[in-house]
């Protein structure tokens, strides 16, 4: 007889840990390899996430069968008491530039969802090892060692903004730390969660690329947060679709103070 899959949050979480560095093992298969002189080569990128994403596929069927794994396509919002109540969103690069040039700052995303609320979120980056995980409501992690953020940290000369590549275009910047992008957003959020950093603006995300480093940044204290100051909801965007405003992430205690250094261009 076969046994039934456990479906405790010790054993969902473990799951989960062991698939995304699985995933990490089949991506550094591929990792920095672009023909030649090619600037950006799509074909090393789509035939990696393919891979990537085949391998979750499996050990995910493997494992749990009756779950879902996230399609904007094929998206069923209706309350179940069976199985087919958790939903995985796997990103399997993030930073894809970086993934094909060989530069080691890109990762891969994991997020658990219960009837569409957050359970448990995964980032990993397997170039640096790194990884940052987190139940919601509970405790954010980068490894084993417990990451919290400063929530009256003063914005001045030594703060860290990491921001996407076409920020200055957009904003009139007296932002007067330092100001970065190191092209994952992934990795932006979690160096925020982490103390690292104490800002992240990104734009033209997903809630798949959001949705386990969003509960990462909440475990750890932070808050997204649109550009207006209001708090932003993620699972407004359940169905795919792109989101069209930045997003600030921060200590909410530094949302006004980071705020009041950008001025939106005309």
């Amino acid at each position: 007889m076969t046994q039934e899959p456990s479906h405790g949050i010790e054993a969902l979480t473990a799951f989960a840990i062991n698939a995304i560095r699985s995933a990490g093992q089949a991506a550094m298969n591929s990792f920095g390899k672009s023909r030649g002189p090619v600037k950006f080569d799509e074909g090393l990128v789509t035939r990696a996430e393919l891979q990537i994403s085949k391998r979750f596929r499996q050990e995910l069927g493997n494992q749990y069968p009756d779950h879902r794994m996230f399609t904007s396509k094929t998206l069923d919002t209706a309350y179940t008491h069976d199985s087919r109540r958790y939903l995985w969103i796997f990103d399997p690069i993030d930073g894809v530039d970086n993934y094909q040039a060989g530069i080691p700052i890109w990762g891969m995303s994991l997020a658990l969802l219960e009837n569409f609320w957050p359970v448990f979120g995964a980032f990993y980056m397997p170039a640096t090892g790194d990884l940052f995980h987190a139940r919601a409501g509970g405790e954010a992690f980068w490894g084993e060692k417990r990451i919290q953020m400063t929530d009256d940290s003063i914005i001045d000369d030594e703060s860290l903004m990491f921001t996407f590549s076409r920020f200055h275009r957009h904003y009139v910047s007296r932002f007067p730390g330092k100001v970065r992008n190191l092209g994952c957003t992934g990795a932006h959020l979690c160096y925020v969660a982490m103390g690292r950093a104490d800002v992240a603006v990104t734009a033209n995300e997903t809630f798949k690329d959001l949705a386990a480093t969003q509960m990462i940044v909440e475990a750890a204290g932070g808050q997204l947060f649109k550009a207006s100051g209001e708090k932003f909801y993620l699972n407004d965007y359940l169905n795919g679709e792109r989101i069209e405003e930045h997003l600030l992430v921060t200590a909410p205690g530094n949302c006004q103070a980071v705020l009041d250094c950008l001025e939106r261009r005309s």
